[in-house]
C-alpha cells in the first residue's frame, strides 16, 4: 500500500479549515472540511479527526466487520466538536465534514458526514463511494433540478449533515471490496466543485505517480479558480 496527500488553502481564502488523517498503522485515511467564524472550522476538522483516530487506535477489532467501531467514533467525534462548541462562545455553530475509510484485508469501509467525498478507482473505472448531504443533492434526488443546474446551483453548499450540527448525527456507512491496484481518493468540496469524477479520472490515468495524481488534481483545481481549501489523500491498495 502507498499513498500521498496535499492540502492547499486555494486563492481566496486565508485559513486553511481542512484536516486530513493518514494512519498507516491501522490503515486509516480520513479528510473534514471545517466551517465556522474565528477559525472554529478549523479547529472542527482537527478534533473530530483527532478524536476518530483515537477512537480507533483503541478499540478496533480482529473482526471482519469494523462498522461498529466506525459508527461509534463518528459519533464520539459530533459530540467532541458539540462540546467544544459550547466551552468557547467564539466557537458556537462550528461544524464539519468527515470521510473516512478503513482498509481491512480486502475491504474498505467507510464512514460519511456531509460533502466530502471518497472514491475508488479500478482500472478505467471511477466510483462515487459517497453521497452528498447537500440541499443540491436533495433538489437532484427529487428530481427538482438536473446534474447540470447543481453544478451552478447558488445553495450548492448548503449541507443537511454535519458534525457539530445536532447532538444525533447520521451516518452513512459503506462496505466494498477491493483489489490490487485499486486507488482510493479522499477529497474535500474545493476539488470536486471544479473537476467531474470522470475528469479526475483522466488526470489520474495520465500520472505516473501518486503524488504526480495528487499534484495534477490540485493544480487543476486552482487553475479553474481555487475558490476553497483543497484536501486530497490518495491511496494505492
Amino acid at each position: 500500500m502507498r499513498w500521498t496527500q496535499v492540502t492547499d488553502v486555494g486563492l481566496t481564502r486565508l485559513i486553511n479549515e481542512d484536516s486530513l488523517c493518514v494512519c498507516p498503522e491501522i490503515e486509516l485515511f480520513a479528510v473534514a472540511d471545517g466551517m465556522g467564524g474565528h477559525q472554529a472550522g478549523e479547529v472542527a476538522s482537527r478534533l473530530a479527526l483527532q478524536v476518530i483516530e483515537q477512537v480507533l487506535k483503541k478499540r478496533l477489532p480482529k473482526t471482519n466487520d469494523p462498522s461498529p467501531e466506525l459508527l461509534d467514533a463518528v459519533k464520539e467525534a459530533n459530540e467532541a466538536v458539540l462540546q467544544a462548541a459550547r466551552r468557547k462562545p467564539e466557537w458556537r455553530g462550528m461544524g464539519t465534514t468527515v470521510t473516512v475509510c478503513l482498509k481491512q484485508d480486502e475491504e474498505l469501509f467507510s464512514a460519511h458526514v456531509g460533502d466530502s467525498r471518497a472514491y475508488l478507482i479500478r482500472e478505467e473505472t471511477i466510483i462515487q463511494l459517497t453521497e452528498d448531504h447537500t440541499l443540491v443533492h436533495e433538489l437532484v434526488k427529487n428530481g427538482g433540478i438536473s446534474r447540470e443546474q447543481a453544478c451552478f446551483h447558488p445553495q450548492r453548499n448548503v449541507l443537511t449533515r454535519a458534525l457539530g450540527a445536532e447532538p444525533v448525527v447520521a451516518v452513512d456507512l459503506r462496505r466494498i471490496g477491493i483489489m490490487p491496484r485499486d486507488l482510493l481518493l479522499l477529497c474535500t468540496d474545493g476539488l470536486t466543485a471544479y473537476l467531474r469524477k470522470e475528469e479526475i479520472l483522466a488526470l489520474l490515468k495520465s500520472a505516473p505517480g501518486l503524488e504526480e495524481g495528487a499534484g495534477n488534481l490540485l493544480r487543476e483545481a486552482l487553475d479553474r479558480g481555487g475558490a476553497d481549501n483543497i484536501t486530497i489523500v490518495l491511496v494505492e491498495f
